[in-house]
């Protein structure tokens, strides 16, 4: 099963590696500023970016530390994301699977991974990975969508971003996070959730033609009382505008 999702990811963003680079929800700079802030990076340490994508957060750090690592389970994206940025010279590039690491244990004074996890089927797996590689001490920030805690509206956002994503696993909860974070012997120093307002036309057309697009609004649309509420739904002339998830962003030490 997990071999087959992530081949599904890995055609899904070798066809959509250009909308990631300039997708507005990934190179939000307040995002990426508060990320920095929270990381305080130092000029001697070496990062590791998991599924880097369109390489924003790699980007962002890279004027502070000594060496980034971004890596990414798809080739085609990753090369697109090195084409990018060619001219940062402490950028290094590694195609792997975030699930299995291909570095040494203790490797790492900082590991990021940021709007990635939810494509991951076995997420305890990851959170051990980087456990293993990080440096005792050292820093794990992770930012994802998570899924609210009650199971209809749970259930409601993981079918809305499958159909808009077939290499969407699963978004979590906050406390199955946590739960993973305690069994690897993770320690939590800060935590942030916020809604995430996204435009639908931006979301829904990176990775959908014509047809998908109409079916996922039609499944707003279609959205009870409650759900439209707790997504924030905006319509307008019978078109969706936007919506609002929650996102989790946590900062943890080894």
């Amino acid at each position: 099963m997990s071999d087959s999702i992530k081949r599904v990811v890995q055609e899904n963003f070798s066809k959509s590696k250009e909308a990631y680079v300039t997708s507005s929800t990934h190179s939000n700079q307040s995002d990426l500023d508060t990320l920095t802030d929270w990381l305080r990076p130092q000029s001697s340490w070496t990062i590791l970016d998991i599924a880097t994508g369109g390489g924003h957060v790699a980007k962002q750090l890279s004027p502070y530390v000594n060496n980034v690592f971004a890596n990414d389970l798809t080739k085609d994206m990753l090369g697109n994301t090195a084409k990018h940025m060619q001219n940062l010279q402490n950028l290094h590039y590694v195609v792997a699977d975030a699930e299995d690491l291909p570095f040494l244990e203790q490797s790492f004074d900082a590991v990021t991974c940021r709007i990635a996890p939810h494509h991951f089927p076995n997420p305890k797996q990851f959170v051990n990975e980087v456990h293993r590689v990080l440096k005792t001490g050292s820093y794990f920030l992770m930012i994802d969508n998570v899924a609210p805690q009650d199971e209809g509206l749970d259930h409601f956002y993981n079918s809305f971003e499958k159909m808009r994503d077939t290499s969407h696993s699963r978004a979590l909860k906050i406390s199955e996070w946590k739960n993973l974070l305690h069994e690897s012997h993770f320690s939590l120093r800060r935590e942030l959730t916020r809604k995430k307002t996204l435009p639908f036309d931006d979301w829904a057309n990176r990775t959908l033609d014509s047809k998908g697009v109409t079916k996922v609004e039609n499944y707003f649309k279609q959205s009870s009382e409650e759900q439209s509420k707790y997504f924030h739904i905006k319509l307008e002339a019978e078109q969706v505008l936007e919506f609002s998830i929650d996102e989790w962003m946590v900062l943890c030490t080894k």
